[in-house]
């Protein structure tokens, strides 16, 4: 047994998230941080991916990092635009303290993405919450029963429990901004 031969599961993984970045950066795109993108047999090294297109593998399929691709837009619609074209959808991660601006873009992707995250990042659990996902990232994951159930769950929006986003969540419930987030049950 050769002791540096990559995994079974590890090196397609790596394989593909190295033809993600080598794609992008193919197209015009840069690796934007410091050892970045490597691939030292099975390990693949955190990157930063930027700007990213619509040419791009990158800007379509869903890799589940450790790549982070950017794209910068003009409007905010352009990235809504995108999430509702998007074939998957598991979550999306708003930074804002304007609760007027957060709560137009909660409406926007409630019905898009299972998770909304506020003023944090993507992640996985707490393992309390079940494992959702809408359009191609919920394929394959669910019984009949299972998917007629999850049909009736709405999605949920989340954010740490601070002071700021406490008040962002206030503001917006209170002030009826959001159609999706209608709840005091918090505050």
């Amino acid at each position: 047994m050769n002791a540096n031969a990559p995994g079974p599961d590890d090196a397609p993984r790596s394989a593909l998230l190295g033809a993600l970045v080598a794609d992008a950066v193919a197209k015009g795109a840069r690796v934007l941080n410091a050892r970045a993108g490597r691939l030292d047999a099975t390990t693949f090294f955190p990157a930063v991916v930027g700007p990213v297109t619509p040419g791009m593998r990158l800007w379509q399929e869903e890799q589940f990092g450790p790549v982070v691709p950017i794209a910068v837009y003009d409007d905010i619609e352009e990235p809504l635009q995108w999430i509702r074209d998007a074939d998957h959808g598991q979550q999306a991660s708003i930074f804002s303290l304007d609760s007027e601006e957060v709560a137009v873009l909660i409406d926007g992707l409630a019905n898009q993405v299972c998770r909304v995250n506020l003023n944090s990042q993507c992640q996985r659990g707490p393992d309390v919450f079940p494992f959702t996902g809408r359009k191609d990232s919920a394929e394959g994951t669910l019984s009949v029963s299972d998917a007629l159930r999850a049909f009736s769950i709405r999605s949920m929006a989340a954010a740490k429990d601070t002071p700021e986003n406490r008040a962002i969540l206030g503001d917006i419930v209170l002030s009826h901004r959001s159609s999706f987030l209608s709840t005091d049950w918090l505050f």
